[in-house]
Parts: structure tokens; C-alpha cells; sequence
């Protein structure tokens, strides 16, 4: 965009300077065009300077709320800007500058992604999945203020007896108080971890989602409410503000949800969502170094809601992650940690059943990719990571020959490759070796979009 309006100051520029050596040969030329007259080319002069002068301004207003954008910038692929990456069209737009008033006023957005799954030691549990499908709308009503809603469906087919979902990703407001500051309300994604944000297939490597940040982190974890966002100018962004919590209350110990997942299993999404009792949130991430991340989140809450037949109980979440893009490398690490408050009184009356709350869970993972090709548009990236992770790292004492044993921590390994036709486009292929649960080790492939 400054380009443009640099090429438009240089085209005024030169016009100018054409009318000025017009303006000094105008007897010259009076005498072979009586209509031009000096009059007429110095009021000409002083309309282009006039349209210069505004051009130049517009271009300086644009060129200093370059820093608060760049501050922002990092994608995974090296392609992203904003506070959650290119690649993450609601979320960009959460975090970047009003546009200038050439951009359209409504912009539609999506993503998707086709995986398939082969375990290597279960070749009958092999199967194919339209995972998710995406549909987000932006409108910016003023320079100020601007509406996002995102609509996932999953698994292609949604009915009763059909396995799909049709959920609302996002759907909130933002109103830019200052330069600096911005407010949002409604629903929209917490700033947890490297991937809840920015969760888009074109922006993390490995056809699944990394299990740190789907069982520990339960991507994509949205809750109501409303929040403040600063971005300075020395690459510092903060977040935080109040939400809507867990619901304890939904736990169900005779399914193996809570283990696959313990947040997973008890998030609520604003749907009808028990509001009693209200969480607090907070984020820091700082780029003040180019191709450097660090940050961490906290996020409390109490998750009972003061129901009757349930103790209090408060759910506690919190992380520290990085991210290094030095030369051709993509560098990432991130460990997440996890307690439950009071679930000895909460277990009593689930005694005997399969699946006990646990009082702690977490897990990370380190992960290194390499850019090791690059033409045009297309480039592949193999990467390795590995992560560790358990969902019940503990339970609170119930009694001898009560209280559950911890459950093993899982170890996963995965190699494979990233390669993206365009930014907007990605082939995905790796291998997963599990050391617990060796039946799920498995090869994967997957196609994934986001514009």
C-alpha cells in the first residue's frame, strides 16, 4: 500500500515540476496557444502541490502504524503477520490496524483440512476425515471498529446420527480505544500457547495438531467475555481480561473423555454456559527481536458455579512457549501446566468408576523444522518433534485402595514434512511413534487450506 502512494507522490512530483518549467517559457507558448495563459498553468501548480501535500501526509500517517503492525509479525511458515500469523485470518485480524479506506469494508475468510489416518499395527481402524471446515466473516464498520465470526464444521456431515459438528469458532467485537489499545467482546479464542490462536493447517507443521495443545491445551479453546489488548512499539503484546470458565459439573468418569482430554471434555463454548462464577485471563508475548517469540499465559477459574451436590473447586492453566526462525530454521518449544483445586471432595461421589478427576496434568514438546527447499510459492520444510504429555499426572487422596494410580506419560515422535503449494495451500505427510500406547502408531497424510 505505501508503494502506491509513493508511486502516486512521484507521479504529482513530476507533473509539478513539468508545470513549473511550463509556467516559466508560458510567453513562449501563449504566442503558439493563446487558451493557455501564465494564469492558468500557475493555478494548476498549485492544485498538484496542494494534492501532493495530501498524498505525502497519508503516506506518513501509514508509515508510522508500520511499527505497531510489524511488532506483531511470524507465522509459522515465515509468511505471517499479526498476533497470531497470516495464516490466521480472525485472529490477524484481532491484533492489525485499521486498514486504509482502499480495503473492502466486508472480507470472507476460511479453512479446511482432509486427513488420513493409517495406524501401522491396526490397518483396520485406517480411515479418512474431512476434519473441520471453516467459514469466517470480518466486517469493519468504522476505522475503529470491526465484527469477526468464524463457523467450523466438522467431519463433514452433521446430524443425529452422524458424527459431525457445526460450532461457532468466534463471534466478537473490537473497538480500537487507541493506537495502542483495543477492547473485544463476545466469543473469541484464548491467547494460550503457540497454536490456539493461530490453529489454521498452512500454519503448524505435522498433519495433526500437536497433542500438548489438544490434551493439555484443549485447542481451540474459546470462552465469552471480554478483554484488553496492547501492542507496543518494542514488540511487547499484552492480553487479558474476564471470561466464562469450565463446568466441573459435566464430568463424566464412566467415559474416557476426561482422560483424553480433561479440559476437553468440560469446556463450554458460550453454549448456555454456567456464568456463577467468572474467570481471569492474562497473556504477554514479546518479538522485540526479529524472528524471536517468547511468552506465557495464566488463566483461573472457579468451574463448580456453587451447583448443588458440588464442592468449589478452581481450575488453573498456565504456559511458557517460544519460537526461533534463525536462517532456514523454525525452532519451537512449549511446556503447559495444569491443576484442579478440591478434587478429593469432588471424587467421593465417583468412586468406583473408571475415570477420576485428576488433580494436575501437563505436558510439552520441543520441535525443530528446516527450510530445505524453496521455488516461488513452493517450499518444503521436514521437521521432527517430540512431546511428552499425561492427562492425570495426579489425584488427590481418597483413602488406601481409593485413590487412582497416576497415569503413564506418553511419549510421541513424530518426522515429516510440510510442503506448501502457495502461503494458502499445504501438502502434509509424517510418521508418529507412541512408546505407551504402541497401537496408535501410525503414518499421515493431509491437505489443508486457509485464505
Amino acid at each position: 500500500m505505501n508503494s502506491i502512494f509513493q508511486r502516486r507522490a512521484g507521479a504529482l512530483a513530476a507533473s509539478a515540476l513539468g508545470l513549473t518549467l511550463a509556467l516559466a517559457a508560458a510567453p513562449a507558448l501563449a504566442q503558439q496557444s493563446p487558451a493557455t495563459t501564465q494564469a492558468d498553468l500557475a493555478r494548476k501548480l498549485e492544485q498538484l502541490a496542494a494534492e501532493l501535500a495530501e498524498v505525502k501526509a497519508q503516506l506518513a500517517q501509514m508509515q508510522a502504524a508500520q511499527p505497531q503492525a510489524a511488532a506483531g509479525q511470524g507465522g509459522w511458515n515465515g509468511t505471517a503477520t499479526g498476533a497470531a500469523g497470516a495464516n490466521a485470518p480472525a485472529a490477524v485480524a484481532a491484533a492489525a490496524p485499521a486498514p486504509v479506506a482502499a480495503e473492502p469494508a466486508t472480507v470472507l475468510t476460511s479453512y479446511g483440512e482432509i486427513n488420513y489416518n493409517r495406524p501401522t499395527k491396526a490397518g483396520d481402524k485406517t480411515q479418512l476425515d474431512l476434519r473441520r471446515f471453516v467459514l469466517g466473516l470480518q466486517h469493519r464498520i468504522n476505522e475503529r471498529t470491526k465484527i469477526v465470526g468464524e463457523l467450523e464444521v466438522e467431519h463433514a456431515v452433521t446430524s443425529a446420527s452422524d458424527p459431525g459438528e457445526v460450532a461457532l469458532e468466534q463471534a466478537y467485537v473490537e473497538h480500537q480505544l487507541t493506537p495502542l489499545l483495543a477492547a473485544r467482546g463476545g466469543l473469541f479464542l484464548m491467547p494460550v500457547g503457540l497454536l490456539n490462536e493461530t490453529h489454521e493447517p498452512t500454519a503448524y507443521y505435522g498433519v495433526e495438531r500437536n497433542f500438548v495443545e489438544t490434551a493439555i491445551i484443549p485447542t481451540t479453546w474459546r470462552e465469552a467475555g471480554g478483554q484488553l489488548i496492547a501492542n507496543f512499539d518494542n514488540g511487547l503484546t499484552l492480553q487479558g481480561g474476564i471470561s466464562t470458565s469450565f463446568d466441573l459439573t459435566k464430568w463424566n468418569a464412566s467415559s474416557g473423555d476426561g482422560t483424553e482430554s480433561p479440559l476437553g471434555s468440560i469446556h463450554q463454548e458460550a453454549a448456555k454456559a454456567k456464568a456463577r462464577n467468572l474467570a481471569l485471563f492474562g497473556a504477554a508475548n514479546w518479538r522485540g527481536v526479529p524472528g524471536l517469540l517468547v511468552g506465557g499465559s495464566v488463566f483461573s477459574g472457579n468451574a463448580t458455579h456453587r451447583q448443588p451436590g458440588f464442592a468449589s473447586a478452581r481450575i488453573t492453566l498456565a504456559d511458557l512457549h517460544a519460537r526461533w526462525t534463525p536462517g532456514r530454521w523454525d525452532l519451537a518449544a512449549l511446556y503447559a501446566l495444569g491443576r484442579i483445586s478440591n478434587t478429593a471432595a469432588l471424587n467421593e461421589a465417583l468412586v468406583g468408576n473408571p475415570t477420576l478427576i485428576p488433580k494436575s496434568f501437563g505436558g510439552g514438546y520441543v520441535q525443530a523444522a528446516y527450510k530445505l527447499w524453496q521455488q516461488g510459492d513452493y517450499t518444503l520444510s521436514p521437521f521432527a518433534r517430540l512431546e511428552r504429555f499425561n492427562t492425570a499426572r495426579a489425584f488427590a487422596n481418597l483413602g488406601p485402595g481409593l485413590t487412582p494410580d497416576a497415569a503413564r506419560t506418553e511419549q510421541v515422535a513424530t518426522v515429516g514434512a510440510n510442503f506448501w503449494v502457495t502461503r494458502s495451500v499445504v501438502l502434509k505427510a509424517d510418521y508418529q511413534r507412541f512408546r505407551v500406547n504402541t497401537q496408535a502408531n501410525r503414518v499421515n497424510l493431509g491437505l489443508g487450506w486457509s485464505f
